[in-house]
């Protein structure tokens, strides 16, 4: 596990998830997911990579907000897009 720049610019506090109950756009389009991310910088809930959606990541390209963390239970890793790092 390292550290980067983007974890060190992070709200003081996470932020209150938008859609806690899953994937903001599978919600939407009527999709499933494998697992969730929540950005840290938005609350924006997004699928991983290996769900359909990709959503998360798509979040990351679309708002270059870079860290977001695992939301799933019992699991507090985080992951930063801009320099693929768990931090």
């Amino acid at each position: 596990m390292g550290t980067c720049e983007h974890v060190k610019e992070l709200p003081d506090a996470d932020p209150a998830a938008r859609t806690p109950e899953g994937c903001e756009e599978c919600l939407r389009d009527g999709m499933r997911w494998v697992h969730l991310r929540l950005c840290l910088t938005c609350g924006h809930v997004g699928c991983c990579d290996s769900s359909a959606g990709r959503h998360a990541g798509g979040h990351y390209r679309e708002t270059g907000h870079p860290v977001a963390r695992s939301f799933e239970p019992g699991e507090d890793w985080r992951w930063c897009f801009a320099d693929e790092l768990i931090v």
